[in-house]
């Protein structure tokens, strides 16, 4: 039997790179998948490849999650939610970040897994379980020269998972987060060349990790096999943070 079979799960950020894999490694697996994304054109498209249903919905709008959220319930109870919509968009360093950037950054990155987490979790508590999977990385656990809006963000995500996980472990909601390291991406292919390569050079295993490789550890945490975890830092990194 698919692992996920009948599960319904909410990806944000699925129109491209981890998200767009998240959402077709869990149809593979059986499941029921809505995507969330800004970027319409390109969410239709992978939902249409897939079978995937598309919902445009702007993750930094708490207004916009209760609509969205809403109308996937309709359809049927979610199940599962991946908060992976999130971007560096600037790698200036900390004295030449704007404030206007940084907040950007902390919106896109921690306030969207806050709004999609404070939207989704009083329903699954309803329905008496789920699984919540938040997309950090290792820059939320590392420190770099570079990105501190990013850094500062994800580091969020990191321990508001930790938080939620606490808050709801008895109560039938498991929350964990998944930490990648460098992944070939659209988002990674569009950033300056030496981010990337000097990445793959502190990476262990020598090469960026494919979008997949994050879809599978989706699949383990979304699934019934990891019934007993939560609070849980999943890292996918090539070996990154055991240096």
């Amino acid at each position: 039997m698919p692992r996920l079979n009948g599960k319904h799960a909410l990806v944000t950020g699925g129109a491209r790179g981890i998200g767009r894999a998240i959402a077709e490694r869990f149809i593979a697996e059986g499941a029921v998948v809505t995507i969330a994304d800004i970027r319409e054109p390109e969410g239709q498209r992978a939902a249409d490849a897939f079978g995937a249903r598309f919902t445009r919905m702007d993750v930094t709008d708490a207004d916009a999650w209760e609509s969205a959220v809403a109308e996937a319930w309709t359809r049927q109870p979610i199940d599962v939610l991946v908060n992976n919509a999130g971007a560096v968009i600037s790698f200036d360093p900390l004295e030449k970040t704007s404030v206007e950037t940084f907040r950007h950054v902390v919106d896109l990155n921690l306030t969207s897994c806050f709004l999609g987490m404070r939207t989704v979790i009083p329903r699954m508590l309803e329905a008496g379980c789920g699984s919540v999977i938040n997309i950090s990385s290792i820059s939320g656990v590392v420190g770099h020269d570079v990105a501190p809006a990013y850094q500062a963000a994800k580091g969020g995500v990191r321990t508001l998972t930790k938080n939620a996980a606490v808050t709801f472990a008895a109560r039938g909601v498991r929350v964990n987060s998944i930490h990648p390291g460098i992944i070939a991406t659209p988002m990674v292919a569009e950033q300056p060349a030496w981010a990337t390569e000097a990445f793959v050079a502190a990476t262990p295993m020598g090469a960026p990790g494919e979008p997949d490789d994050i879809a599978h550890a989706a699949v383990y945490l979304a699934g019934e096999e990891s019934r007993f975890v939560t609070g849980a830092e999943m890292y996918v990194d090539g070996g990154f943070v055991a240096q």
